[in-house]
C-alpha cells in the first residue's frame, strides 16, 4: 500500500475506522494548523496516530492502541489523523516524526512536544495487538508519569 496516496477515501468508508479511535477519546486533526497546535502544545504528553484503512491498522494498531489505553499510565492527550483523506495534516504529522519515514499506520509519543518513541509500520504489522499494547505501555510508563 502505498502510505501517501493522491486521492482521498471515501469518507464513509473510513467513519467507521476513525470512530474507533474518536470513541477512545482521540482528537481529529484535520488541518497543519491543528497538527501544530497539538504538537507544540509543549506541555505534558501527546500519543499521535496515523490511522489508515489498511489491515493491519485494523487488525493490528487500533486495537493495539485500545487495548494500552485500559492501563492506568496514559499520555495526557490523544490526537490523530487518517492517511488518505486530511493529506496535508497527515503530511504534516509526519514531518514531527523525523527521522522516521511516513509509514501508515504510525504511532508516535511526544513529550513536552518532543518525539520520545515511535511505532513505525513494520513494528506493526505481523504483531498482534496484545504485543503493540505492550510496547505502548512501556513508553507510557516511562514518558508518561
Amino acid at each position: 500500500m502505498n502510505p501517501l496516496p493522491s486521492m482521498r477515501y471515501d469518507p464513509r468508508l473510513v467513519q467507521p475506522m476513525r470512530e474507533e479511535l474518536t470513541r477512545l477519546g482521540f482528537l481529529e486533526l484535520k488541518t497543519p494548523d491543528q497538527v501544530d497546535a497539538a504538537v507544540r502544545e509543549g506541555t505534558g504528553t501527546l500519543l499521535l496516530v496515523v490511522n489508515s484503512v489498511c489491515g493491519c491498522a485494523a487488525g493490528r494498531a487500533r486495537p493495539g492502541v485500545a487495548l494500552a489505553l485500559t492501563h492506568r499510565q496514559r499520555p495526557d492527550r490523544l490526537a490523530t489523523v487518517f492517511a488518505g483523506m486530511e493529506l496535508e495534516a497527515t503530511d504534516r504529522a509526519r514531518s514531527y516524526f523525523a527521522p522516521y519515514p511516513p509509514s501508515s499506520p504510525q504511532i508516535g509519543l511526544f513529550k513536552a512536544g518532543r518525539l520520545v518513541f515511535m511505532l513505525e509500520r513494520k513494528d506493526i504489522e505481523r504483531r498482534p495487538p496484545e504485543e503493540i499494547a505492550r510496547d505502548l505501555v512501556g513508553a507510557f510508563d516511562t514518558h508518561c508519569a
